[in-house]
């Protein structure tokens, strides 16, 4: 039997403290990812729970995981704004990353890109470097695609969807008459 006052006994390790999980559907970012972003390096990440509802303008310098309700503005650019599962949002999002898998009314400005997630559901305008819808996902609203700096209205490629089904990408607009 071990004692602790024994000559030549060694201690037992003490065990390492549980760490904090991310809530489940949240991303997980390893370190080589997270070294894109100043806020997302330090792993920063802001948390809106399932039972929490907020009303106003959220702002701020770190990235934003909602799985509650929120209604106004979201402006965290160059950061990540992620609607959970269990998200609603019925605001406006300026963010450099927007991910939905819950419920957005709004429309989304980003400055590299919109990922709408098979379970995820966007109603609004959405201006973007780069978007991704997946199957099974619901878009309704228009895409403009712009080049990463480049803030002049009209000089990029622009899309127009009012897609209720689901698509993998959107369809292009087509101008003019076909002969």
């Amino acid at each position: 039997m071990w004692k602790p006052n024994q000559p030549g006994s060694q201690t037992p390790p003490t065990p390492e403290p549980a760490r904090p999980q991310p809530p489940a559907g949240a991303p997980a970012y390893d370190a080589a990812a997270r070294a894109g972003s100043s806020a997302s390096s330090t792993g920063e990440q802001a948390t809106i729970g399932k039972s929490l509802v907020v009303k106003g303008e959220l702002s701020g310098s770190e990235s934003l995981y909602v799985d509650g309700k929120v209604e106004g503005a979201i402006n965290l650019p160059g950061n990540r704004v992620t609607v959970g599962r269990n998200g609603q949002v019925a605001a406006n999002i300026m963010a450099r990353e927007i991910v939905v898998l819950g419920k957005v009314r709004g429309n989304c400005q980003a400055s590299d890109r919109v990922d709408i997630r098979s379970e995820g559901s966007l109603t609004g305008d959405v201006v973007a470097a780069r978007i991704s819808i997946e199957d099974g996902a619901f878009f309704k609203g228009g895409i403009d695609i712009r080049k990463p700096g480049n803030d002049t209205k009209g000089s990029n490629a622009s899309t127009s969807t009012t897609s209720t089904s689901s698509t993998s990408t959107p369809e292009p607009a087509t101008a003019g008459s076909h002969s």
